[in-house]
């Protein structure tokens, strides 16, 4: 009988943080117009806060955009272009390197409204 391998608690954070950099990098995202296709709309739209990261005179620089909150909380930072996520004492950090959602577009929008 092969014996079953137990993943660590850090080992799903980097999953849940790998799959969110990996929606980000493809914007593979369910889209709530199909014929318009996904945008970073879709997925803020799931969002569960924002927090505003600002420049001195007040205009936008980016945004934290929780997306995961209680176990595990995991955050997106627009402005290091970094997914952050926290678990009792883990903590994984992912970069991502491109962003096929415009969630930059879509944060300034949100912002500017």
């Amino acid at each position: 009988m092969e014996a079953v391998k137990k993943q660590s608690g850090k080992e799903m954070l980097r999953e849940q943080v790998q799959h969110i950099v990996e929606t980000i990098e493809t914007g593979e995202y369910e889209p709530v117009d199909e014929d318009i296709g996904c945008c970073g709309f879709d997925y803020l739209s799931d969002a569960l806060d924002f927090e505003w990261i600002l420049n001195s005179d007040g205009t936008l620089k980016g945004a934290r955009i929780l997306v995961a909150f209680g176990g595990p909380n995991i955050w997106i930072n627009t402005v290091t272009e970094q997914v952050n996520g926290y678990w009792w004492g883990d903590t994984v950090t992912l970069d991502y390197n491109r962003d096929a959602l415009n969630l930059d577009d879509a944060i300034e929008t949100i912002y500017n409204c």
